[in-house]
């Protein structure tokens, strides 16, 4: 899994403004009263917004599941010549050799746990590995936005090196909706490779996240619409959710 989609993954999220992420932070980190220096990004893929944050002066740490998603990380953070840590762990598992001041996981991660056991194994991996007073920012795919806009639905796109068709399903029993997604990447001359993905996101309920982050002795501070501070409305797509650790 992903060791071909990390070669399309930025041509794929090409419209996402990683700096109005990054601007977003910032703005949280402040709203909240924190000046974080070391920064652990969870299932920080290519790491786009990893270096972003780290050309702003944050000291960063990425993981993620896959050594060829952080390949591409690596070499984006050399480019700007940053020495940025990337480990590669599965974050329902992940282990530090110390503390950190924020951990953010960002852009729907958390969906991709899709078993509530372990996205309460993950908060309190946070909750251990957070220094006291810090802060945790992470944003969710909505269930709205899982059933009601991605459900049943088809997307493409079709350039001159690669097209893609993504197709996606949704189980109002189980709330998991599958991605399914077909990759044509140009090799030589007129011919094109093909391969294939499958994605699969949980839509969790606002009382679950509440739980996980309750029993993982998390504070939630704030749960917002996207990129901003305002109660999410009830169409809203992508919910950001900010906790802290309590300090001693």
């Amino acid at each position: 899994m992903y060791r071909r989609f990390a070669e399309v993954y930025d041509r794929l999220t090409q419209d996402i403004r990683y700096d109005k992420w990054a601007d977003y932070l910032e703005s949280a980190f402040l709203k909240f009263g924190k000046k974080p220096g070391l920064v652990l990004e969870l299932a920080c893929g290519t790491g786009s917004l990893t270096v972003e944050l780290a050309k702003r002066g944050y000291d960063m740490i990425g993981l993620d599941l896959s050594c060829d998603m952080l390949s591409q990380a690596k070499e984006k953070s050399l480019k700007h010549g940053l020495d940025i840590l990337f480990i590669n762990q599965d974050m329902r598992r992940f282990e530090l050799y110390g503390t950190v001041d924020a951990v953010i996981c960002m852009l729907d991660s958390i969906n991709y746990i899709t078993e509530k056991s372990d996205l309460e194994r993950v908060f309190s991996l946070i909750h251990m590995y957070l220094n006291p007073g810090g802060i945790f920012i992470f944003d969710i795919n909505s269930e709205y936005k899982l059933s009601r806009i991605l459900a049943g639905n088809t997307f493409y796109e079709i350039s001159e090196d690669v097209a893609w068709i993504w197709n996606n399903t949704y189980d109002p029993s189980t709330r998991l909706c599958t991605f399914d997604l077909t990759f044509f990447t140009k090799t030589r001359g007129n011919l094109y490779a093909r391969f294939d993905e499958t994605h699969v996101e949980r839509a969790y309920t606002d009382e679950e996240i509440r739980d996980a982050l309750a029993g993982a002795k998390l504070k939630l501070a704030g749960r917002f619409g996207c990129l901003n501070f305002d109660p999410p409305s009830p169409g809203e797509e992508r919910i950001f959710y900010i906790a802290l650790k309590e300090p001693h």
